[in-house]
């Protein structure tokens, strides 16, 4: 018994040094009380987070501090994304990210300004020698901001492995953050694993509302009938204190009949692997019911490494005319747990007719006609009607049973609409779709394009080139398409600016700049003949010039000369003289 005890007591200061050790490896990446908006591997389109975001009040230029020594490996400004971010590497083996900035350390800012003006360009990566910028832990490398694809302002701060890139959950390092609030867990989703299963008497995945909370919740009812193979999906979020937030969970656990079944790790993953979360999600329920729910089953062709210990990829055969307990453990990236308890009343039927397991969970079947079998570990191509299909290997998760159909719409498009499957299925990488165009028009093959339409009608370029009477292009996902024009050119509003307006007590020239389908493909803007840098801020639709007196004459007249080309080569320009 003294042996066993010194034993603990030794495992207990090793994992308390080691915790403490870690949490030693950083300090804050800002000099403000730190609250969260997001945390770490929250489920997003098409990717999982790969950070934190810490509140920054509500306003921008905050400073932003080097969380360990280090030195700048990466700057990057960007009209989308992470907008400006800064990349340092430290001695740990660990690097760090702090993105949506509003502007960087004079000297880092005048570095980047140089760059973009030499490459004649607002976005830029740059990779400074390894001793050009250095930094101690809580020296100022930046100011927080809201630019890229943000929608407030914010700090994302990710810490990474550096051999791999690879982001790890920053809250296992401190910071201090309180959290001492369970998970709630939401719904329960129950998916049939063959075609001969019945959930509560159905073949199609069944969700269920929860009751309960502090950590303990069921069902109401507290059981459910299952016939034939079926796995299982959670809805859940987390909490934290002095936050109205939710938040993404940490791990989730699956047991039956106390037996480990299934378990999921998202401390950590790969840039490579992020964009299985569409595997890991229940796609559907995403897009017609905007309801995150992770499976707690795994498709053939998901290859996330967050998986532990699983049992037959998740899926449990329930025909053993027996009650099941299966209990279901969340947690946090604090360690805070909630439990889900329930019965499954098991048939005794033998399956039959059975079929691969994940087509059922995530397909359903249907009265359907017309189908064509799609194996994921095959390039599959189809072909009719004008239209050619080509899926490449591993694109799908699951084998697909592909559906197809066209209609006429109006007059507006150069062919049918196509409807490939449907948009509630993902695939992994683009699809190469060729539709055969009933005519050209008299402006010329270059303006065709192939766009998505939405359930409401809207239009989404997806771009192609045309050629021998087809236009072909990469199509990100499946759903509806059709070939239309882009022949009118982006829209340039002036934004008060006026001929020979006086800006001589402004900061800055700002211009909303917008298309109205193909999107924007570039922007120059000339001042006195000579590049001007416009920043861009893509989610407004905003360049704005800041008046910069070592590039242009003060007290002067000017004249600005912006050009403005959409994807498919339409182009406005506005020239206006000012004075500044």
């Amino acid at each position: 018994m003294r042996i066993r005890r010194y034993y603990f007591l030794i495992s207990l200061v090793l994992i308390l040094t080691l915790k403490s050790a870690g949490q030693d490896l950083f300090g804050p990446p800002m000099n403000i009380p730190l609250f969260l908006s997001a945390n770490f591997a929250e489920l997003r389109s098409d990717h999982f987070h790969s950070g934190i975001d810490i509140k920054t009040q509500g306003v921008t230029g905050k400073s932003v501090l080097a969380a360990a020594d280090g030195f700048v490996y990466l700057v990057l400004v960007s009209p989308g994304g992470f907008g400006k971010a800064i990349y340092l590497r430290h001695p740990s083996g660990y690097s760090t990210v702090y993105a949506h900035l509003d502007s960087f350390t004079p000297e880092i800012d005048e570095y980047v300004k140089n760059n973009q003006y030499s490459s004649r360009s607002y976005a830029v990566s740059l990779y400074p020698p390894a001793g050009r910028f250095t930094f101690k832990r809580g020296d100022v490398i930046g100011y927080s901001g809201n630019s890229g694809s943000s929608t407030g302002p914010h700090l994302h701060f990710e810490v990474r492995k550096t051999d791999g890139e690879k982001p790890v959950n920053p809250l296992q390092f401190g910071f201090g953050i309180e959290d001492n609030l369970k998970p709630l867990i939401e719904r329960l989703a129950v998916y049939p694993g063959s075609r001969s299963t019945l959930i509560n008497g159905s073949r199609t995945r069944q969700i269920f509302q929860t009751t309960g909370s502090n950590g303990i919740f069921r069902l109401n009812p507290g059981e459910i009938r299952i016939s034939g193979t079926a796995g299982f999906g959670i809805s859940a979020r987390d909490l934290m204190n002095n936050t109205s937030n939710r938040f993404g969970i940490n791990s989730i656990e699956v047991f039956i009949d106390s037996i480990p079944w299934f378990n999921c790790d998202l401390s950590e993953f790969s840039f490579s692997e992020t964009k299985y979360v569409n595997a890991h999600i229940d796609y559907e329920a995403l897009i017609s019911r905007n309801m995150y729910i992770h499976r707690t089953f795994v498709l053939p062709n998901n290859r996330l490494s967050m998986y532990r210990n699983y049992m037959n990829n998740g899926f449990f055969d329930f025909n053993t005319g027996k009650t099941h307990q299966v209990r279901i453990v969340v947690r946090d990236g604090s360690g805070n747990s909630s439990v889900l308890s329930f019965s499954v009343v098991a048939g005794d039927e033998k399956a039959s007719a059975s079929s691969p397991a994940g087509i059922t969970a995530n397909q359903g079947y249907g009265e359907k006609t017309d189908i064509t079998v799609m194996p994921f570990n095959k390039v599959n191509v189809f072909s009719r009607e004008g239209v050619t299909l080509s899926i490449p290997r591993d694109a799908l998760y699951d084998t697909l049973l592909f559906t197809f159909s066209s209609a006429r719409v109006n007059g507006s498009f150069f062919s049918p609409v196509y409807r490939i499957h449907n948009r509630l299925t993902p695939i992994h990488k683009p699809a190469t779709l060729s539709i055969k165009v009933d005519s050209v028009p008299p402006y010329g093959a270059s303006k065709l394009l192939i766009a998505g339409i939405d359930e409401k009608g809207r239009l989404t370029y997806v771009g192609g080139q045309y050629s021998n009477g087809k236009i072909t292009a990469d199509i990100p996902g499946l759903g509806d398409y059709t070939v239309t024009a882009d022949t009118v050119p982006p829209v340039i509003s002036a934004n008060g600016l006026s001929q020979d307006a006086d800006m001589s007590l402004l900061k800055e020239i700002k211009i909303r700049i917008t298309d109205n389908l193909s999107g924007i493909k570039s922007y120059s803007g000339l001042i006195d003949g000579k590049w001007a840098l416009f920043e861009y801020d893509l989610k407004n639709n905003l360049i704005f010039y800041r008046f910069d007196p070592e590039r242009i004459t003060q007290g002067t007249k000017h004249t600005l000369h912006l050009t403005v080309t959409d994807n498919r080569d339409n182009t406005s320009t506005l020239v206006r003289d000012f004075f500044w």
